[in-house]
């Protein structure tokens, strides 16, 4: 009697040996990089490891100078940003990426609309389109922001607008959301707020992958289920929180600290 095996789940997304040089600079050299259904992965390392590009590159603002880039086993390079989305692939910025003189209810209606292909004119099409209404308004609702759709996005506090922008790559319907330094600017209060929400409305909305680009070190441990770690653009450490955490030599040569001054209690 032969035993039925079940072939491993390919990764939501990877690269491959991806290497990327701006002129004589290496940026990027051979960075293989997965994400599984169901993970949550921090990337981290020192100013200059490579992490932004290396996101960059995963969501199609650039291309890799060597290597591949994989989403549900489809090669997805030159595919760009736009069709990324369409395809389930998102992303919010280190620098909050709103349009100021928009409301909170005009900004996520902008991207309802161009996730439904409505995007002839979509301020119009927001005031008389119902299905753009409801979608901008559970948005909102799911990521705590229903109480300020008629507020102006420059008029938010530091840590709404870094909610809008999460709010923004939501309401295309990610399968994998990709966060760059999502709460950068936050107070530490708000910092821990913000992750939780977003992780709920991750669960929410049925999000299957969620990577972070992050410095700040009690947000890595307490959420991620693995953790890669880039020095001058190589992969040196791809493990779980617990055995990162527990090599001190590991956090001076990546974060440049010591152990115990970023551990925290949780």
């Amino acid at each position: 009697m032969q035993i039925a095996r079940s072939e491993p789940k390919a990764p939501l997304f990877e690269t491959i040996n991806v290497s990327k040089t701006f002129g004589a600079f290496k940026a990027l050299t051979d960075v293989c990089f997965h994400v599984n259904d169901g993970e949550f992965v921090s990337v981290v390392g020192p100013n200059g490891a490579g992490k932004t590009t290396l996101v960059n590159i995963v969501t199609g603002l650039l291309r890799p100078t060597t290597g591949a880039v994989r989403f549900r086993g489809r090669d997805i390079i030159g595919v760009g940003p736009i069709e990324l989305a369409r395809l389930g692939m998102s992303r919010s910025f280190q620098l909050v990426n709103i349009f100021p003189a928009l409301t909170v209810r005009e900004t996520l209606g902008v991207a309802v609309a161009s996730r439904l292909r409505r995007v002839g004119n979509p301020f119009r099409s927001l005031r008389r389109d119902h299905v753009l209404q409801a979608e901008s308004e559970r948005i909102a609702e799911v990521l705590g922001l229903r109480d300020r759709l008629g507020a102006i996005a420059s008029t938010l506090s530091q840590g709404e607008k870094k909610l809008l922008d999460i709010a923004s790559a939501f309401a295309l319907n990610p399968s994998v959301i990709l966060l760059d330094e999502p709460t950068s600017g936050v107070s530490t209060a708000d910092k821990h707020a913000i992750m939780e929400v977003l992780v709920s409305a991750a669960k929410a909305a049925g999000v299957s992958g969620i990577v972070q680009v992050e410095h700040d070190m009690d947000l890595v441990e307490r959420y991620s289920h693995r953790i890669v770690a880039l020095q001058e653009g190589r992969v040196v450490a791809d493990m779980s929180p617990a055995a990162f955490f527990a090599d001190a030599s590991m956090i001076a040569a990546v974060v440049g600290t010591r152990a115990n001054t970023i551990r925290k209690t949780t």
